[in-house]
């Protein structure tokens, strides 16, 4: 059994109008909803093996944050394709993942993340910033992702928490 944790980047800044799309931060709700979602992984008890972001500011600040407010001990892998990535990059990118490693949690961007869910799963969700999805496959290696369909067994809204 593997789980993919898919969680949108949190909210960004758009306050400076010069600044590259690659280069948003956080604003400050943002900041607040990063960690939000970090805790609830630790009280689900679905603090992943492993976590790879998008190489965005805003994405690797929600990976950093969550993973913080997680306890997750690992380091934040960085892959510059997960960048505004389709499904097939996010699923090439996890499908490399060693077989030991049960549980994935990736960071990036709509509408690739609403795509992915969809593709793996066969159902349409809604993600708006900061939100997360679990999905779980019925697969002992990752290296079998591609083509497999998962169950989604949950999303996670930040306005829908508490």
């Amino acid at each position: 059994m593997k789980t993919l944790l898919i969680l949108r980047h949190a909210k960004s800044s758009k306050d400076d109008p010069g600044l590259d799309d690659h280069a948003r931060p956080l604003n400050d709700r943002g900041e607040r909803d990063a960690p939000r979602m970090g805790k609830l992984l630790r009280e689900l008890d679905m603090v992943p093996d492993r976590i790879v972001s998008s190489t965005a500011v805003r994405a690797r600040a929600t990976a950093e944050a969550a993973a913080k407010a997680s306890g997750y001990e690992g380091k934040v892998d960085l892959e510059s394709t997960l960048y505004l990535a389709e499904p097939d990059e996010y699923v090439e990118v996890v499908s490399k993942t060693p077989k030991k490693v049960r549980s994935v949690l990736v960071v990036g961007h709509n509408p690739g993340l609403e795509r992915l869910v969809e593709k793996l799963t066969r159902k349409r969700e809604e993600l708006p910033t900061a939100a997360l999805a679990k999905v779980t496959f019925d697969l002992d290696d990752w290296k079998d992702l591609p083509g497999a369909k998962g169950k989604l067994e949950g999303v996670w809204r930040p306005k829908e928490l508490d």
